[in-house]
C-alpha cells in the first residue's frame, strides 16, 4: 500500500497534473479574495471587510473545490480501466481496499499540499487586523480543519465517480454533479419548506450544514462522525464497484 500511495503521489507531483491543481486553486482563491472587488451579490475581498476575518475564504473555498478535485480523482481509476493496468495491480500481492486507500489518501495529501500556502492569508489577516491578533484563531483553526475534512469528503466522493466508468470526462462529470448535491443540493432542498419535517433532515445530511457548524469555531463529535460517515460510505461503494471489475 505505502508502494502505490507514494506512486500517487509522484505521480502527481512529477507531472504536471498535480501543479496546476495547486496552482489553479492558489490563483482562483488569490484572485477572488485579494483582488476582486466586493458587490452586493459577492463579498469576498479580505481587504474590504469591516472586520478581520477569513470567513469569505472558507466559504468560497468548497466551490472551488468541489471542481477541482473531481479534476485530479478522473483519474484515479478510470485511466487504470481505459489502459488496462487496473488488472496489473489486481495480480499484485496488495488487496482491493489497500490499492482504493492508497488512492484515496494519495488525493487527500494534495488538497493538504494545496492548502498550507493559504496560511498566508491568516499571517495577513492577523497582522492586518486593528489591533493586532484580534483574528479569531480558534475560529480560524477549526475552519481549516473543516476545509479539510470537507476536501477529504470530495476526494471520496470523486474516487467513486472514477470508479464507475473508464471515462475521465465522465467521471469528473458525476464527481462535480455528486459533490454540489451533497454540499449544497440538500440545502437548497430543504429551503424551500416543501417536505415538512423532511426539510429540516435534507438540511442536516447536507454537507455545508456541518460545515458551517465547524466554521463556528466549536468541534461537535456529530459533525466530525457525518464527515467521516460519508467518506466511508463512498469508499465503501468504490470498493464494491473494484470488487465487480475483477469478476
Amino acid at each position: 500500500m505505502r508502494a502505490l500511495y507514494f506512486k500517487e503521489i509522484k505521480s502527481f507531483l512529477s507531472s504536471i497534473i498535480g501543479y496546476i491543481f495547486i496552482l489553479i486553486y492558489l490563483i482562483a482563491s488569490g484572485l477572488l479574495h485579494w483582488l476582486m472587488p466586493n458587490n452586493k451579490y459577492l463579498y469576498v475581498n479580505l481587504l474590504e471587510g469591516s472586520e478581520s476575518s477569513l470567513v469569505p475564504f472558507f466559504t468560497i473555498s468548497p466551490f472551488i473545490l468541489m471542481i477541482l478535485i473531481p479534476a485530479i480523482t478522473m483519474r484515479m481509476i478510470a485511466e487504470e480501466r481505459r489502459t488496462g493496468t487496473i488488472e496489473l495491480l489486481f495480480t499484485r500481492p496488495i488487496s482491493d481496499l489497500n490499492i482504493l486507500l492508497a488512492k484515496y489518501l494519495a488525493g487527500v495529501t494534495l488538497v493538504f499540499i494545496s492548502l498550507v500556502p493559504t496560511l498566508i492569508y491568516y499571517i495577513s489577516m492577523h497582522y492586518l487586523g486593528a489591533p493586532v491578533g484580534i483574528l479569531d484563531d480558534g475560529a480560524t483553526i477549526t475552519s481549516y480543519l473543516g476545509l479539510l475534512l470537507l476536501g477529504a469528503v470530495f476526494v471520496s466522493i470523486g474516487v467513486f465517480a472514477s470508479s464507475l466508468t473508464n471515462n475521465q470526462i465522465v467521471a469528473f462529470i458525476v464527481g462535480v454533479f455528486l459533490c454540489f448535491i451533497f454540499y449544497s443540493g440538500f440545502t437548497l432542498l430543504g429551503s424551500y419548506v416543501l417536505l415538512g419535517k423532511a426539510d429540516t433532515v435534507m438540511q442536516y445530511v447536507s454537507l455545508s450544514f456541518h460545515y458551517d457548524s465547524i466554521m463556528k469555531g466549536v468541534i461537535v463529535t456529530s459533525d466530525l462522525v457525518f464527515f467521516v460517515s460519508i467518506i466511508f460510505i463512498f469508499q465503501v461503494a468504490a470498493l464494491t464497484v473494484i470488487k465487480t471489475l475483477k469478476k
